[in-house]
């Protein structure tokens, strides 16, 4: 194992867009990977909407910049507005003239997001969004998709035309009032790559945040908080992708001035466990993992059937945001290592 690379970063669980469970379709009860829970579309409806289905596959969208990608949509939503800081097509409201919301979400396994996993999604950024419009996910503590009022949620992630006047925004314990923080990532990357989102947890209420355009990675924002206090402050146990209020090119022909390219396109979802990479270099064992997890101290024992685990000398070193160890490889003896939990 020490002749070259290892590196153990077990999926808890994943799923993509272009699972063939989602081929004819996407339901609620359907569930095309593995960890998460059947998705949900529970609370999803409108003013005057009776068909509370707005959700598809979408693959012929010209704003779809995926190909294939789980798709909130609103059948009733307004026009945006011309002007700053969004682009829109035009001033006129695309009939029905209600408000509309659409949800989807999914139970996240194991009791929800434990020390040292990593929730990441895929999503295309908005192209059109005004004044309370735009989208969010939302991390929360509950048994179903998040409702008016937020109760139980910890953590929400967004592009709202509320917060954050064209930016990109996250919310938590460290922003004001336990409010919304806009962030210098402005919308960006429209195009094929979309905006990755990763939220790994480094302690029970502390989190470590990441937004990258995918076209761009080098302008990615970072963000160490604590989550929300919430009514209900358990673990994160579900996700939640919400479309506020915003027309929709599912509906062309009740658009004479659009349609508008704001429905949500989502391509992915995965839950990671924390990475211990070990290589050999020489006579010496490297190992190394992300250095935003400081509540995590590298451990060794040398056999696995009633190990003694002791932490290792000398302590990590910082390098590229990674906490470096370097240990001599101790001859023919075992030497087993791993990341153990300490808050």
């Amino acid at each position: 194992m020490l002749n070259g690379n290892c590196g153990a970063q077990p999926f808890v669980a994943a799923d993509y867009a272009t699972n063939s469970t989602y081929a004819a379709g996407w339901s609620a009860g359907q569930n095309g990977g593995y960890g998460f829970g059947a998705w949900s579309m529970d609370y999803t409806g409108g003013t005057s909407d009776t068909n509370v289905s707005q959700n598809a596959m979408d693959r012929t969208s010209p704003f779809n910049p995926f190909g294939v990608a789980w798709t909130l949509y609103n059948p009733e939503g307004t026009v945006p507005d011309p002007g700053p800081p969004v682009n829109s097509p035009g001033a006129c409201d695309n009939p029905p003239t209600g408000t509309d919301l659409s949800r989807a979400g999914r139970a996240i396994p194991n009791g929800g997001l434990q020390p040292g996993q990593t929730f990441s999604t895929v999503i295309a950024n908005p192209a059109d969004r005004t004044f309370y419009r735009g989208y969010t996910i939302v991390l929360s503590s509950g048994s179903d998709n998040i409702q008016y009022g937020y109760f139980g949620s910890r953590l929400e992630v967004g592009c709202f035309e509320y917060h954050s006047s064209g930016r990109w925004y996250q919310s938590g314990a460290n922003s004001a009032n336990q409010g919304y923080t806009g962030t210098p990532l402005f919308d960006t990357d429209t195009a094929t790559n979309g905006m990755q989102l990763d939220v790994s947890m480094t302690g029970t209420n502390s989190y470590h945040l990441v937004m990258t355009p995918l076209g761009n990675p080098g302008i990615a924002f970072t963000y160490d908080g604590d989550l929300k206090t919430a009514t209900t402050n358990g673990p994160i146990n579900w996700v939640t992708y919400q479309l506020y209020n915003t027309d929709s090119d599912f509906y062309p022909a009740l658009a004479p001035c659009g349609p508008d390219p704001t429905d949500f396109y989502i391509k992915s979802m995965t839950i990671l466990g924390l990475n211990l990479n070990i290589q050999r270099v020489g006579t010496n064992v490297l190992l190394s993992w992300p250095s935003f997890f400081t509540n995590f101290v590298l451990v060794s024992a040398t056999n696995l059937s009633a190990p003694v685990w002791s932490p290792v000398s000398p302590l990590p070193s910082v390098v590229n945001d990674q906490n470096v160890v370097t240990n001599s490889i101790p001859g023919a003896a075992q030497q087993f290592y791993r990341l153990s939990f300490q808050q």
